[in-house]
């Protein structure tokens, strides 16, 4: 079986886990208690905090280490807005992630604020300068993702921070899907916050974190004991930390090389596919992409059977986002990319790690195309999922 789904999950790197295992076994002290089982627990955490704050060029107070990617987003969000508001008014894009958008909505419901959503290119990118026009001298912050989860659209993400940086308008960017495949150096993004998630990367689910920069009003979502600085209370996952430190290292550690050969990669798969398959959609910008994703829509071909074919031939992907839980909906990112409903129900998206050997994305490159002729020659899709006769 092909694994390509990747951009959902990826497996834990033995490497990772190895590192971990000391923390959960032998050295795992809560690292508040102050006696010998807790302070080597707080060296090890200590020590992982640094580690990733060296990968991010920032300071090792500046890293808030969270449950995920989802409790990131939400900390920085809430946190932000809610510690100061400034007219309360925020500026996101219309591809966000739902951690994202979700939380800006309960900020308008609950809290009052006005949320302007930027429009995007028909590849997903954002314009600075429509962002420049939508920010106010009230604007109290702006988010907007370094990498789409969906169709995998880079955004410059240092243009836009610099837009917001001129105004004055603190800017955070979720970097769950760029983290392992772009570069994370806060300093040269210009980020005032980024968030991260650990089990994109090869640890086991449940560890993630937030770059805040130093003095930024931050209201914490988790009250309690106090910890992180006052940040996140909760009893810290050390052995988490030290996984998301060494898979951090190893995955930023390879680049740019490995992205560079991954995008070598990623172009002749697509291009695979899109000479394979008469009338594909390539979904995504195809220049500013990430280096381990390739998405598509397959007009009159519904996107589950595809799914279901590729899986029958060995291949496991997906047709999207796997955090919105049991949606049936069209895509919203595909939908904001001017795609009909119709056309972006027949989405697949198919994403892979470092380790994915290249012969597999040939494989699996014939495997797409053999499975939309399968489906095709079903008959046309209804929009309920049916199929009539050919």
């Amino acid at each position: 079986m092909i694994y390509l789904d990747a951009a959902a999950t990826a497996p834990a790197r033995r490497e990772v886990l190895e590192e971990m295992w000391p923390l959960l076994t032998t050295t795992f002290g809560n690292p508040s208690s102050h006696h010998t089982y807790g302070e080597a627990a707080a060296a090890e955490f200590s020590r992982a905090r640094s580690r990733i704050a060296a990968l991010l060029g920032c300071r090792p107070s500046e890293i808030v280490f969270t449950s995920g990617g989802t409790e990131a987003d939400n900390l920085a969000l809430k946190g932000m807005a809610l510690a100061a508001p400034r007219g309360r008014h925020i500026v996101t894009s219309a591809i966000e992630h739902p951690a994202v958008l979700e939380v800006l909505d309960h900020l308008r419901r609950f809290h009052g604020f006005r949320i302007t959503v930027l429009p995007v290119s028909r590849t997903g990118l954002v314009s600075p300068a429509v962002l420049g026009d939508a920010l106010e001298d009230t604007t109290t912050l702006c988010s907007v993702m370094y990498a789409n989860n969906e169709v995998g659209t880079v955004q410059d993400v240092a243009a836009l921070a610099d837009v917001c940086r001129r105004a004055g308008v603190p800017f955070h960017s979720d970097a769950v899907q760029a983290a392992g495949w772009l570069p994370l150096d806060v300093g040269r993004l210009g980020v005032t916050a980024l968030s991260i998630s650990g089990h994109k990367l090869g640890t086991p689910k449940g560890i993630g974190l937030l770059y805040l920069r130093a003095g930024t009003p931050c209201e914490p979502v988790l009250h309690g004991g106090g910890q992180e600085r006052g940040r996140r209370s909760g009893t810290e996952n050390v052995a988490g930390a030290v996984g998301l430190a060494r898979a951090l290292e190893l995955a930023q550690g390879s680049l740019p090389g490995v992205a560079v050969t991954a995008a070598t990669a990623r172009d002749a798969f697509i291009a695979a596919v899109l000479q394979g398959v008469p009338g594909a959609i390539l979904t995504g910008d195809a220049e500013h992409r990430l280096p381990n994703l390739a998405s598509f829509c397959f007009p009159g071909v519904n996107g589950e059977a595809v799914l279901l074919e590729l899986e029958r031939r060995g291949v496991v992907c997906s047709s999207g986002s796997a955090c919105a839980a049991g949606s049936t909906e069209p895509s919203a990112v595909l939908l904001a990319l001017g795609l009909d409903e119709e056309t972006a129900s027949t989405a697949v998206r198919l994403s892979w790690t470092q380790g994915t050997p290249e012969g597999d994305l040939e494989v699996a490159a014939q495997a797409v195309v053999a499975s939309v002729r399968a489906v095709r020659s079903l008959g046309a899709a209804h929009p309920d999922g049916s199929f009539a006769e050919a």
